[in-house]
């Protein structure tokens, strides 16, 4: 039996990368980096590392009767898929990079910091939202599983879309981003309306000091993909919270323009300051054909 350390490397980077995704999924940190429905799939990749890690950890000690048998008398060659020792240590310093950062950096929740770097979220001369303005979502087929709790049947669906002409239009995270887009798409029919939401406060250059933007981040697969949403509205306490900072506002939805476009902007009546929520972030609701 001899020891062999490069497979002793590889036993010890696929422990560290099980233990990562299950702390990922103990603390609940892993919604922070992907959409919810792809949580059980996590899992299942979780799972088989930890299986990976068993097999692998009977080739650490191995007999080299046959592994040698064409060797010269004395050779102690490691014959690991006979590769260079740079390839291999390559290799493994590319894993080493994410499980370094995954563990040696504070995992933190996106902010108005990076919605900066995605770009203006107001209009820009053009209108902003009409790429992606479709308030149906998509549909999966009835066979195929949804591992997540973030999905309708199209009567629940339709029921929640009706409840825009409440008298008051709630803005949960559930429905978020299906009524965000409705209200986009049918400004003037939802003009008046009086609007609840919660959101982090952005602000960008151009903007008024009563002016700031409730915005939430839209995941649709992992944070590599998150895009900012949110309505420009307007209080003469928008001085008092600074960007980053949660709140609640309850306010009237009125037509406005910005940088010539047309767009809808809230006119608040009440904003409080709210605790971050466990999850910040929203996601599209998946609709099962029954």
């Amino acid at each position: 039996m001899r020891f062999h350390f490069y497979q002793f490397m590889k036993l010890i980077l696929l422990a560290a990368f099980a233990f990562f995704l299950i702390q990922l999924h103990h603390t609940g940190d892993i919604v922070k980096l992907i959409n919810p429905k792809y949580v059980l799939m996590s899992q299942v990749a979780a799972g088989v590392i930890v299986l990976l890690f068993f097999v692998q950890l009977g080739r650490v000690w191995q007999g080299n009767s046959n592994e040698h048998a064409s060797c010269a008398p004395g050779c102690t060659e490691d014959h690991d898929h006979k590769q260079s020792y740079v390839k291999r240590w390559v290799s493994y310093l590319v894993l080493l990079f994410p499980l370094c950062t995954g563990f040696g950096l504070e995992l933190t929740s996106l902010d108005a910091t990076i919605a900066k770097n995605k770009g203006s979220l107001l209009p820009q001369g053009g209108n902003a939202y009409q790429e992606e303005a479709s308030s149906k979502p998509p549909t999966l087929d009835e066979n195929k599983p949804i591992p997540n709790n973030n999905y309708l049947t199209d009567e629940e669906y339709e029921q929640k879309m009706g409840l825009l002409n409440d008298e008051v239009i709630e803005m949960n995270e559930d429905i978020f981003a299906s009524y965000y887009h409705e209200i986009e798409e049918n400004l003037h029919q939802y003009k008046g309306k009086t609007i609840q939401m919660k959101g982090f406060v952005y602000k960008e250059e151009g903007l008024d000091p009563n002016q700031l933007v409730v915005a939430r981040f839209l995941i649709t697969h992992c944070v590599a993909d998150a895009r900012v949403i949110g309505w420009l509205s307007e209080s003469d306490e928008a001085v008092n919270f600074g960007v980053d900072t949660w709140v609640e506002v309850r306010g009237v939805i009125d037509v406005g323009e910005y940088n010539g476009v047309e767009l809808p902007i809230i006119q608040i009546k009440e904003i409080t300051p709210i605790p971050e929520p466990t999850n910040p972030y929203i996601f599209p609701i998946l609709t099962k054909v029954l």
